[in-house]
């Protein structure tokens, strides 16, 4: 049971280097935006970041799997691109691998 809970320091290290790449980007995009007017193609470009950064989170997962995930990953994209919020893509997604690796085995 000890070791369920036990600390393995590469998980950890690559768990707080997301963390701080993450906060980094986010920050750095305040800093440099922060007195800038967005708008046009600049706000469509930034408007377009999360459904591609989604996507390439998704795209090694559809790649290596089965058919429920790469349907899945049809039925997430059509959701982003109706521009649905991206915890209602989560759940999509986290619904429809369930069921089709249920109905479709896998």
């Amino acid at each position: 049971m000890s070791e369920l809970f036990a600390l393995h320091w590469p998980w950890a290290l690559a768990i707080i280097g997301m963390s701080v790449a993450t906060y980094a980007t986010r920050v750095s995009g305040l800093l440099l935006l922060g007195g800038v007017e967005v708008r046009g193609r600049m706000k469509a470009a930034l408007d377009a970041v999360p459904v591609s950064v989604m996507m390439a989170v998704i795209t090694p997962t559809v790649l290596m799997t089965g058919r429920p995930e790469t349907i899945t990953a049809a039925i997430v994209a059509v959701c982003a691109y109706f521009k649905l919020p991206l915890l209602v893509n989560i759940i999509v997604g986290m619904v429809c691998v369930v069921t089709l690796r249920h109905v479709l085995g896998g």
